[in-house]
């Protein structure tokens, strides 16, 4: 192994975002879990390292080889914890995160990671839970740091925020890792400037739409901005070309995907959304139930790919459906990169003689193309 890069142990790792930005980071993950099979098949088409499918619990003891590993990163499933989600703490999902913590203590490796929705470290509703994490990390012997940070701070075109329970053995880096963060912010593209390269929904680069229909709310809710509120029926809400868009959810691929002004963004017409918003301000009557236009669309597969920053030639598994949900599923890959650098620089601290490796100075296997 290079003596340059660390060693990690990728769990609920899903179509691999989260091992895409850890690996630019400098990590070598040396295995890998998910429980989903086509979540596991995209991960084998773009990492070498191996990955085991199937219930975590059924593969600790093969974890025991990898004890004193850098770091354990992953992100237990949160539809427990998701305010999109059913919030419900009995959620069978909800209690893989002490799974997660289960690794860890067998594993003991000199860092972690966890990742989970914003609600998880805000919520008065998961304190309980919060409590219980930091008191098991602390019984493992770790320090620790819970953050959130805003994807869109780190060069992704989307205002996707996510906790991220950051811990250490013992070292006090860690407590400062709110200012290392500062130092790989990055501002990103537009959602314009990502997804145009593709070319129009439907042509041979972005050929996998989404056909579920647009239909006009008959009360809409109105927000001050065009893009907030509630315009049309569904979930899918419409995104802003010219600026970032919401998070993209697991639940895409029907109506709760968002909506884009195919015009506005290739034709460089104003925005059919933008308008119909003034005129509803301005106290104009809503349009009847099959009023929206043609012009508008769901955003494609492909689209989203992009906008979650996984690298261009990145291989997915599965029907256009369960794409869409290990895309949604997935931390975004530039985001993960950042948390990977921070935690290099927290092991660095320890160890003078690691170098952590530059942005640039990584593989183009796993470039971040967005042309």
């Amino acid at each position: 192994m290079d003596k340059h890069r660390g060693t990690a142990v990728s769990l609920f790792s899903g179509a691999g975002g989260m091992d895409v930005g850890f690996a630019r980071a400098g990590f070598e993950v040396l295995w890998a879990n998910d429980i989903n099979d086509k979540a596991c098949e995209t991960y084998r088409r773009n990492h070498e390292n191996q990955i085991e499918c199937g219930p975590i619990e059924e593969h600790l003891d093969s974890l025991r080889r990898f004890q004193g590993v850098d770091l354990v990163f992953g992100g237990p499933p949160c539809q427990g914890f998701s305010v999109a989600g059913r919030m419900d703490p009995e959620d069978a999902r909800s209690q893989l995160i002490w799974k997660f913590f289960d690794v860890v203590a067998l594993v003991q490796p000199k860092a972690f990671v966890c990742e989970n929705v914003k609600a998880l470290a805000m919520l008065t509703k998961w304190r309980r839970v919060r409590t219980r994490m930091f008191e098991r990390a602390t019984e493992l012997g770790y320090d620790f740091r819970l953050v959130i940070l805003n994807s869109s701070h780190f060069g992704v075109p989307q205002a996707r925020e996510r906790m991220f329970l950051i811990g250490s053995k013992k070292m006090p880096a860690v407590q400062h890792c709110i200012k290392l963060f500062t130092q790989y912010r990055n501002k990103p593209p537009t959602v314009r400037e990502v997804v145009m390269g593709l070319g129009r929904a439907g042509c041979a680069t972005n050929s996998r739409v989404c056909n579920a229909r647009i239909t006009m709310a008959a009360n809409p809710v109105l927000r001050k901005s065009p893009y907030a509120g509630m315009l049309f029926n569904g979930q899918g809400r419409p995104i802003n070309p010219d600026g970032y868009s919401a998070t993209l959810h697991a639940s895409m691929g029907g109506n709760k995907t968002p909506i884009i002004d195919e015009e506005h963004l290739y034709d460089g017409k104003p925005s059919w959304i933008e308008e119909y918003h003034a005129h509803l301000m301005s106290g104009g009557k809503p349009l009847q139930f099959e009023g929206a236009p043609s012009r508008l669309r769901r955003l494609t597969l492909d689209e989203a790919i992009r906008m979650q920053t996984f690298p261009s030639k990145y291989e997915f598994a599965g029907s256009k459906s369960q794409i869409f949900a290990q895309v949604g599923n997935a931390v975004p890959c530039k985001l993960a990169f950042a948390v990977g650098r921070v935690v290099q620089n927290i092991l660095s601290s320890a160890s003078p003689d690691r170098v952590v490796p530059s942005y640039e100075a990584q593989s183009d296997q796993l470039a971040f193309s967005l042309g």
